[in-house]
């Protein structure tokens, strides 16, 4: 009977009995309905549904339905989008409701600035052609922390980050650092960031100078110059940084961590690289090449 399934499928949501009195039906004809032996279809769809609630929670509740349908077409399951919306909305499952944030660099200094070489051209056919950066706060229960992020434009893997409790340059030189060990590019990358006076400054230009790598900096007041660097950041603080207490700096490094190298570079997979991660992206394509 369908108001039988209809209990069925949202007993999640709504106290089985008060839909039996709602729909007019029994609640021992309800229960014995639930108890005789599920269809061939009814099984099919317990098991779609165990599958989507173990990728659900394997993304830290963080997937939708786009991207677990991806997942659930990379194990082979022949399921659209519809249906996985579907059933997340039965069992209640939704990503994690996204919030806005501030922008923090200071842009008012009198360093020289760097032309926007990049000019909104955010797809790239190579690795270790274009990184951008960015740079953003996280607060704890006492004090601010600062992340600084470095971005390889062609996968959007986080190619370097740092975290500290100062908001200088040495924050992006730090990030930087961590960049250039993990890649090693080549003369002629190009970075590009804000106009923020921990880009702008001469310890910053000097480091890249030294490897021969390019500047670029976003024009004045132009946020969608940078658009790649915040909306990382924005991913982040709605998947992550928002839904916790952060206490110390010990405590968000290792959530960072694990977000950055374990969630977000090898497991959330990207619209805008077809559904893959940013490292599998990377390796599609050496296999391409090769």
């Amino acid at each position: 009977m369908d108001r039988y399934r209809f209990i069925f499928e949202h007993r999640t949501l709504w106290r089985v009995e008060e839909m039996c009195r709602v729909l007019e039906v029994s609640r021992s004809g309800c229960y014995a309905w639930q108890n005789r032996t599920p269809s061939l279809n009814q099984q099919e769809t317990g098991r779609l549904d165990q599958a989507i609630k173990r990728l659900y929670q394997a993304s830290r509740r963080r997937s939708g339905s786009p991207q677990i349908t991806r997942a659930l077409w990379a194990e082979d399951w022949n399921v659209s989008e519809h249906r996985v919306a579907k059933r997340m909305k039965v069992m209640g499952l939704r990503s994690i409701v996204r919030r806005r944030f501030r922008v923090t660099t200071q842009s008012k200094h009198a360093f020289p600035v760097a032309p926007n070489r990049l000019g909104r051209r955010f797809q790239v056919d190579a690795p270790n052609r274009v990184w951008v950066s960015d740079i953003t706060y996280i607060r704890l229960q006492q004090g601010w922390v600062y992340l600084a992020v470095f971005i390889d434009l062609f996968s959007r893997q986080v190619v370097g980050w740092a975290l500290s409790k100062a908001l200088d340059h040495g924050l992006v030189l730090k990030a930087l650092e961590c960049a250039r060990r993990n890649r090693n590019p080549p003369r002629g990358l190009m970075i590009h960031s804000d106009r923020g006076i921990q880009y702008a400054c001469t310890g910053f230009r000097q480091y890249l100078k030294q490897y021969d790598w390019i500047q670029s900096m976003s024009r004045k007041a132009k946020g969608w110059d940078n658009a790649v660097a915040e909306s990382f950041f924005h991913v982040l603080k709605t998947e992550l940084i928002y839904h916790a207490t952060w206490y110390g700096y010990a405590d968000v490094h290792a959530a960072l961590f694990e977000y950055i190298e374990l969630f977000y570079n090898r497991q959330r997979m990207h619209s805008t690289l077809g559904y893959l991660t940013p490292v599998d992206f990377e390796l599609q394509d050496r296999k391409i090449a090769a």
